[in-house]
C-alpha cells in the first residue's frame, strides 16, 4: 500500500469512518470514476487545488464531478486571487500527486470549500490519494472531516 493510500486510510479511521477504499483502475476523469463506481458523475467529489496568489498556499475546492470551478467566484470565496497550483505546491502541501489528491490525509492543514451540489446525494466518492483508488463518504462526513465551508464557486 502506498504512503498516500495509508495516510488516507488513517485519516478516515481517525475520523471514525470506515476506510472502504476501492481500486478502480486508472480513471483520469470524473466520468470514468463514476462509471467504475456505478454512480452519477456528480457523485464524484473532485479535489481541485488552486494557489492563493496572496498567501502562496494551496486551497482545496471540492466540487461535484460534472461541475467546473469558476476561478472568479472561487477567488471571491477564498478572499484572494487564485492561480494554477503547480505539481510541486500540490505535493508539498497535500502530499499527493495531481490526479490523486484526496480531500483527507493532507500533510499540512488546507483551507477547503465544498460545492453545495454534493449535498444532493446520500453517498459520494472521492479520490483516496492515488489515481487508482476511491472511497465512499457522505457529504456531511466529507464536510466534517475537511472542515470545508459550503460556498458557490462553480460555473
Amino acid at each position: 500500500m502506498s504512503k498516500s493510500l495509508k495516510r488516507v486510510t488513517r485519516a478516515l479511521q481517525d475520523a471514525g469512518l470506515p476506510a472502504d477504499i476501492q481500486e478502480l483502475g486508472l480513471a483520469r476523469t470524473a466520468a470514468q470514476a463514476a462509471e467504475v463506481a456505478g454512480c452519477a458523475v456528480d457523485q464524484i467529489a473532485k479535489s481541485m487545488i488552486f494557489r492563493g496568489e496572496t498567501s502562496g498556499e494551496a486551497i482545496l475546492f471540492l466540487t461535484a464531478g460534472g461541475n467546473q470551478v469558476d476561478v472568479t467566484k472561487a477567488s471571491v470565496v477564498a478572499g484572494e486571487p487564485l492561480g494554477r497550483a503547480d505539481a510541486a505546491l500540490v505535493r508539498a502541501q497535500t502530499g499527493f500527486a495531481i490526479g490523486g489528491v484526496s480531500p483527507v490525509g493532507h500533510l499540512s492543514p488546507i483551507r477547503a470549500f465544498l460545492d453545495p451540489r454534493l449535498a444532493d446525494f446520500t453517498q459520494i466518492w472521492a479520490a483516496a490519494g492515488t489515481p487508482h483508488h476511491i472511497f465512499p463518504i457522505t457529504p456531511v462526513d466529507l464536510q466534517r472531516v475537511t472542515a470545508a465551508q459550503t460556498a458557490d464557486f462553480t460555473a
